[in-house]
């Protein structure tokens, strides 16, 4: 079994804020088609209720497309069709990464009204942060999707996915907390002064590692490859699921533990500051691996045995307390 970021989830809370900001500027039936083409059904149970990378990519350009905002309603003015190349193709022609960053801020300062992107560095790192203008709320997905857009054109701009050293929000941790993890390769802290992502400062003297003739094949799939992470490095979630993966959910939290090369207790108390656990990312991988497994069509014995459960009745008992739903109610509605 091989770990694939494919296949994780985020909670359907997670993108209500940007579902709320669609349904402002899209005519009702507008925006059901909007949820109709991005295979996204209201939920009965909306905490209970997952959202595939899929989902969320299918979301993302239906949107943009049916309502002409690149930015789906999250800013109080609209971005309009074409302001993704725009700042591709400026960073592009930029002498080094942290070049190419500073005019992607640039260009953006000069569209959005709500808040201004400002570089500042210190010692080891480099930040872009958001800062809001007099008077503006600023969309928590909105700020999200902002910070995790200079994550994923920096890392594309470099050629590969690159480390974050922190990601902060000014705003209360959300009951989704343990969701941040699978988009940003780094430790999320919230109720913080600014909303800001920060990195190796070293990084910004790269050069950048793309060519123009790649820019079509990254605009086709945005927001497919940048959206979740990929990285294993730099996130403790990340690395136990990892390590579930590798070996078949047999692994403990002693096991896991001595993987890493640190105490239970450490394990523990560091995975505590992330807002989760062993046995929440134990169980939220299985889960993701089951959605994915039933929705290709996998028998519900063979994704029993192959998330190591006992029995399918104590894997129907899991399943649908992760979800709300049996499993053949879940194939159902997946299809």
């Amino acid at each position: 079994m091989v770990s694939d970021q494919r296949h994780s989830t985020v909670s359907y809370l997670l993108i209500e804020d940007l579902l709320d900001a669609i349904r402002e500027i899209a005519e009702p039936h507008v925006f059901h088609q909007i949820l109709l083409k991005a295979g996204i059904s209201i939920p009965g149970d909306r905490r209970k209720a997952r959202i595939s990378r899929d989902q969320i990519v299918r979301l993302y350009k239906v949107a943009a497309h049916m309502t002409g905002d690149e930015m789906m309603g999250l800013w109080s003015r609209p971005i309009r069709k074409g302001a993704l190349k725009q700042i591709c193709v400026a960073s592009l022609s930029a002498s080094s990464l942290g070049a190419g960053i500073f005019r992607m801020a640039t260009f953006w300062n000069l569209v959005l009204d709500d808040c201004q992107l400002k570089l500042t560095a210190s010692n080891d790192h480099a930040h872009l942060a958001l800062i809001p203008q007099e008077g503006a709320q600023l969309n928590r997905f909105g700020q999200m999707l902002l910070l995790k857009l200079t994550h994923g054109l920096a890392s594309w701009l470099a050629g590969r996915e690159l480390p974050v050293a922190q990601v902060g929000f000014a705003f209360p941790q959300p009951e989704f907390a343990e969701d941040y993890p699978v988009l940003f390769p780094a430790n999320c802290k919230f109720s913080a002064p600014i909303s800001q992502i920060s990195f190796d400062r070293a990084l910004w003297a790269n050069p950048i590692n793309r060519q123009f003739s790649e820019l079509s094949e990254f605009l086709n799939q945005a927001p497919r490859d940048w959206i979740f992470t990929s990285s294993h490095e730099h996130a403790l979630a990340l690395q136990v699921r990892e390590h579930l993966y590798q070996t078949h959910f047999e692994a403990t939290l002693q096991s896991t533990a001595d993987y890493m090369n640190v105490t239970t207790r450490t394990l523990i108390r560091r995975l505590e500051a992330q807002a989760t656990s062993f046995q929440t990312i134990k169980d939220n991988t299985r889960r993701d691996q089951a959605m994915s497994a039933l929705s290709e069509g996998v028998s519900v014995e063979a994704v029993a045995q192959d998330l190591g459960f006992s029995s399918v009745s104590t894997f129907h008992r899991a399943f649908k307390s992760w979800t709300g739903l049996t499993p053949a109610g879940f194939r159902k509605s997946a299809v």
